[in-house]
This record gives structure tokens, C-alpha cells and sequence, in this order.
């Protein structure tokens, strides 16, 4: 990370591990079972380290009720607190943090205030995109689709195991989470990559999502201490 670019504020150790664990995305997609606060209840009762509100249906004050919701269940649980794409959201329910894709605002154009405020988390395909992406004030990095994805279209194919080996050596110390279709089976191989991981349908699609959410955090552990 350039001098030029400073990261939002310090991390605490804590605060690594967790960004570098388990990620479950809370979706307001209707062909869920259950719904965004539902799904965030099962993530952080299941251990979840990250738990992040992605709303692509709803509206701003739905999304809002949701988010002040899952702010709470997260402060009780433990677990940290992200807004998918949107970083006033994200201020307004007190949540820790913004995750932005490639479409979304680039993170050195978050205004400083809020940076000082929001940890910044940001989603990559290419290598050139993670190369760019170290050089941004974020604090930790997805990567993928990893597995290809079921939960949401993408023009990028799967990258595979080595490719995300790979982008973690190139973000490092940046904590880097694989994205698209890991599963529990799946979840253990990321980890001896030295990855983590961020889920939608492998928790979201399941009929039991705390218990989902237990066997990713368990897989996630079988990888490298």
C-alpha cells in the first residue's frame, strides 16, 4: 500500500483474524428461505466472523431497518458488521465497515471522514486488479469466483485454487477472502490457501443455515494455524 494511501485506521490484531475468517452475505435475493435478518441470526448463533447486508431488492429504509438490526445481533455475537456497496448505509447503521465491488465508488474516493470511520473491504477478479487494489486504502481484499458462483452472475470463470494461493501472496499482509460457490468441502481447501471465505447460497440456501454456518467456520479451521 503506497505511503500516499493510508488505511482508515489501525487494525486490531482481532480485527485481522476476523476479516481473514468467514464471511456470510445476508441477501434480500427472494429465492432465499429466509431473509436478510433471518440469515444473519443463523450466521452469527453458527460463529460467522463477518456477517454483510447485500441488498439488491429492497429499499433504502428497508435495507436500513435491516441493517440496524444485524448491527445489533453482530455487537452481541462478536462478529463484525459490513454493508455491501454502500458506504452511507453503512454510516448510518453504525456497521464497521463497507465492502465495494469494481462498479462501486473506488475506495480512494470515499470521503476521509468516513474512511476514518468504515473499514473498507474490496472485491477482485484479476491479478491486475488485486495488484491495483493493494496500491487503494482498503483493509482487506475478496478474490474470485474462486469455485464459479450460484448465487449471483458473473462474467469472470472460475479462477481456481492456485490462482487464489497466488493473489494471497500478492495482497499480503492484507487479509484475503475467496468468493464463488465454497462450500464446507470447498471452505477447507481455500483455507490451506491461506484464504478466507465469503458465502451466500452455502448458508443462505440451506435449511439449516446456523448449522451451515458451523461447518464453514469448522472448515476454515482444518486449514494452516
Amino acid at each position: 500500500m503506497s505511503p500516499a494511501t493510508p488505511r482508515p485506521r489501525a487494525l486490531r490484531p482481532e480485527q485481522v483474524l476476523r476479516l481473514g475468517g468467514l464471511h456470510v452475505l445476508a441477501d434480500d435475493d427472494p429465492r432465499w428461505k429466509y431473509d436478510p435478518l433471518e440469515q444473519a441470526a443463523a450466521a452469527c448463533a453458527g460463529g460467522a466472523h463477518v456477517v454483510q447486508l447485500r441488498v439488491k431488492s429492497a429499499t433504502d429504509r428497508q435495507a436500513l431497518l435491516w441493517a440496524e438490526r444485524i448491527r445489533g445481533l453482530t455487537r452481541a455475537s462478536g462478529a463484525l458488521f459490513f454493508v455491501n456497496d454502500r458506504f452511507d448505509l453503512a454510516l448510518a447503521a453504525e456497521a464497521d465497515g463497507v465492502h465495494l465491488g469494481q462498479t462501486d465508488l473506488p475506495p480512494g474516493r470515499i470521503p476521509a471522514a468516513a474512511r476514518q470511520r468504515l473499514l473498507l473491504g474490496h472485491s477482485t477478479h484479476t491479478r491486475a486488479q488485486v495488484e491495483a487494489a493493494c496500491g487503494e486504502p482498503v483493509d482487506y481484499l475478496a478474490f474470485g469466483p474462486v469455485f464459479g458462483t450460484r448465487s449471483k452472475q458473473s462474467e469472470y470463470d472460475a479462477r481456481g485454487i492456485d490462482a487464489l494461493a497466488q493473489m494471497v501472496a500478492l495482497a499480503a499482509p492484507l487479509p484475503l477472502v475467496a468468493i464463488g460457490g465454497i462450500d464446507a468441502a470447498g471452505a477447507a481447501a481455500v483455507a490451506n490457501a491461506g484464504a478466507g471465505a465469503a458465502v451466500i447460497s452455502a448458508v443462505a440456501a440451506d435449511d439449516d443455515p446456523t448449522r451451515a454456518t458451523r461447518a464453514l467456520v469448522a472448515a476454515l479451521r482444518r486449514g494452516p494455524a
